[in-house]
């Protein structure tokens, strides 16, 4: 028999101090230094400002720019919605921080809106294809998980969503990882969960997780899209990585899957090579107003020492400011560590996610960081989302990179 779960939002919980930390709060309040991969961050305008003359010409602009603020955010959710909507079939796919395959899930996802305009809410229910019951392996069931609704206040105010309507990508954040747990109890235990805080055999979110970053892209070739979920434990160190990779229709028959010919094939060789591509970053929240663009020069190779150099440049769209950042680092398995204290997590699928080795460190000098996620989708083609965050843990920007391989 079908289960119904239900989704609660909370607040985002801190990382704790760790003992090595000298009892420095981790998300404190100064200031941070900004990430290499995005513009500095201005202050945004308030629209709770306004001019000591009622009658200037300042209050008319202010009251124009959020009468415009008001349409495009109203706008944006639209889009956001029309591109979720709809039935989606999909597989779910759980790796550890090295990347390793731990297990795998049928899921499917259907998706509708009701209301209009700032009332638009998204209604979105996730089925679980349930682990089979000993004894009852012919039988099919599925467990039935209610996410709750997405509306004009949640996307900006809780997950502060960094939203690109015509590129068809967004990244929001999450309190909790109970929809996560949820598909991991019900897909490998099924029936047979007792409800244990650690089960035997199967690794669970932490109930209390610093960070849960949702970053999804839409296939450019299908109607397909990947949702990559990175979550942080308390203590600020990559947990596991999450996939579900999706295809949207009633008649698909079999759930889309990731090729996972680890054994045979080194992950990193999709992303070797020169790309050259176009940024757009954009403050987060559901104005999503738009804060720099540049064009990109990325080239990844692998010395004769079997050394990892990384080499990113950006120029502004002006053409007046560019940036480089050079990255030494070494590849253990599925995994790339950089000289910087930032890693590369390669999946199978032509897929990578990166984030700090220590988000703790990060935040203890003041520095902002940033998670990636980052789809190879056809040879010569990459997608990639970075999320960048202040101290405190919050998402401050999102970056969108179309990138060709030269």
């Amino acid at each position: 028999m079908a289960s119904t779960y239900s989704c609660y939002s909370l607040s985002l919980s801190p990382i704790p101090n760790s003992p090595n930390l000298n009892k420095t709060q981790l998300f404190s309040t100064r200031h941070y230094t900004p990430s290499p991969f995005s513009s500095s961050i201005s202050k945004p305008w308030s629209p709770g400002i306004r001019a000591t003359n009622s009658s200037s010409p300042s209050t008319a602009v202010e009251e124009a720019l959020k009468a415009s603020q008001e349409a495009m955010s109203i706008e944006n959710l639209q889009s956001f919605v029309n591109i979720n909507l709809g039935k989606w079939n999909g597989s779910f796919f759980q790796f550890d921080a090295m990347g390793n395959l731990l297990h795998k899930v049928h899921t499917k996802l259907s998706v509708s809106s009701y209301g209009e305009d700032e009332l638009l809410s998204l209604i979105q229910t996730l089925y679980i294809k349930q682990a089979a019951s000993s004894g009852y392996e012919d039988e099919e069931e599925w467990a039935e998980y209610k996410i709750k609704e997405t509306n004009m206040f949640t996307v900006d105010k809780y997950q502060q969503i960094g939203f690109f309507p015509n590129e068809r990508a967004f990244s929001l954040r999450y309190q909790t990882a109970g929809m996560l747990e949820t598909v991991l109890r019900q897909g490998v235990l099924g029936e047979d969960d007792t409800g244990e805080e650690s089960p035997k055999n199967l690794k669970l979110p932490s109930r209390k997780p610093s960070i849960v970053c949702e970053s999804c892209l839409y296939s450019l070739e299908k109607d397909m899209r990947i949702r990559a979920f990175q979550i942080m434990d308390p203590k600020g160190f990559s947990e596991m990585l999450l996939i579900f990779l999706e295809e949207r229709g009633d008649g698909v028959l079999l759930p889309p899957s990731i090729d996972n010919n680890a054994e045979g094939t080194d992950r990193i060789l999709p992303f070797l090579g020169k790309w050259k591509g176009h940024s757009i970053t954009k403050r987060s929240g559901v104005y999503g107003s738009t804060m720099a663009e540049a064009d990109t020069v990325a080239s990844l190779e692998i010395d004769d020492n079997g050394q990892i150099i990384q080499d990113i440049s950006s120029t502004s769209a002006a053409g007046d400011v560019t940036t480089n950042v050079p990255w030494t680092g070494i590849k253990s398995d599925n995994l790339v560590t950089f000289n910087g204290g930032y890693q590369m997590t390669l999946l199978p699928g032509g897929m990578y996610m990166g984030c700090p080795c220590d988000v703790g460190k990060n935040v203890v000098e003041s520095a902002s960081f940033h998670l990636e996620f980052c789809w190879v989708e056809s040879p010569g083609k990459r997608q990639r989302l970075v999320r960048t965050y202040d101290v405190e843990g919050l998402a401050v920007s999102t970056t969108y990179f179309y990138e060709t391989k030269l």
